[in-house]
């Protein structure tokens, strides 16, 4: 037989409304109370009724996760945190890929499956500055990212141009003066490629060196076959940089991986950073210098406004955007690997 809420109450020594109080995140219990309930949950394997609960509270407990593509690894690493931050205030996250397509991040906004969820944190790509009043929605929302600012919504980002130029900088003061980036994309206005093409460029302007379009490197999307296919192109064509600054690590892996099957020594030739410290920069070979965007303040920052918004109730007075704080993490892809033992 399916174990019921008064089986919980019985093992826990609570009334059934204690538990109910409990399951239903009310937050006036007392914390022994709610571990007691908790722990006699787990023991009994307890599956709380969420369409019961949706229609008596008008929550259902799950919010959505709205990413371009789980392929790589900052959204991966990105969903994860959202994940943990979500377990932390009692929500469960639903995650949806949108392939960075336009009708699916609409869809996304729009699919009466929404419903399913009391909001929704949301990373579009294809959407843009154009499209800001498709934010104007009647649930809760946070979105994330640089392609759409002023919107009707909460929205959570990072400091993507001094970020860049933070980057650059440090290329800069290892002697670098050839410094590539790559990951552009031609004509982009908005968006992060944009906003971290301006930081590098600010950086090389106030080191007196001006910007050279063959040592732009362009990009469709942001994975490592686009940036070793980049620097490729760039090698082949007879430019040789000193240093590059890649968009994302994917793009920088993909570069490590070019220039060592070539024979170009990395940091002794051409030092390379990224962008997003993800994982893989820790376990490449050489370890990548990277940028550190703030990922866990952004997930701890989108899952708390959404979690308040829920909890409110109420549409709020003024939106919320909220900036995470970057760090450059030098590693050995600029700073060279640690001398052996003799």
């Amino acid at each position: 037989m399916a174990v019921t809420m008064s089986d919980v109450a019985k093992l826990a020594g609570v009334s059934v409304k204690t538990v109910s109080n409990v399951v239903n995140d009310y937050p006036y219990i007392r914390e022994g109370t709610r571990a007691r309930v908790l722990d006699s949950i787990q023991k009994l394997g307890y599956q709380l009724n969420t369409t019961a609960r949706g229609l008596r509270t008008g929550r259902t407990g799950l919010i959505g996760l709205a990413v371009p593509e789980l392929k790589l690894p900052y959204f991966a690493e990105l969903a994860d945190s959202v994940i943990a931050e979500a377990e932390q205030v009692g929500l469960t996250v639903l995650i949806e890929q949108t392939n960075s397509d336009r009708e699916r991040e609409i869809a996304v906004l729009r699919d009466p499956r929404r419903r399913l969820v009391d909001g929704l944190i949301f990373s579009p790509l294809a959407l843009g500055q154009d499209d800001r009043h498709l934010l104007e929605v009647d649930f809760p929302l946070v979105v994330l990212g640089e392609r759409i600012f002023a919107a009707a919504a909460d929205h959570v980002t990072m400091q993507n141009v001094d970020a860049a130029r933070a980057a650059t900088e440090h290329l800069l003061g290892l002697g670098r003066r050839r410094i590539a980036m790559v990951g552009g994309h031609r004509g982009e206005r908005i968006g992060s490629a944009a906003l971290r093409e301006a930081g590098y460029a600010e950086a090389l302007e106030a080191a007196g060196i001006g910007v050279d379009p063959g040592l732009i490197g362009e990009s469709g999307l942001w994975h490592r076959e686009t940036g070793a296919a980049a620097i490729a192109t760039m090698l082949d064509s007879g430019t040789v940089p000193d240093a590059v600054f890649a968009l994302n690590d994917a793009l920088a892996i993909g570069v490590l991986r070019e220039l060592l099957s070539r024979g170009i020594r990395v940091p002794q030739d051409v030092a390379v950073i990224g962008f997003d410290d993800v994982e893989d920069a820790r376990f490449a070979y050489p370890s990548l210098s990277s940028v550190s965007p703030g990922r866990a303040q952004i997930a701890r920052s989108a899952v708390g406004l959404l979690h308040r918004r829920i909890v409110e109730r109420t549409a709020p007075a003024e939106h919320e955007t909220i900036t995470a704080e970057f760090e450059v993490v030098p590693r050995e892809s600029t700073l060279g690997l640690p001398a052996r033992p003799a």
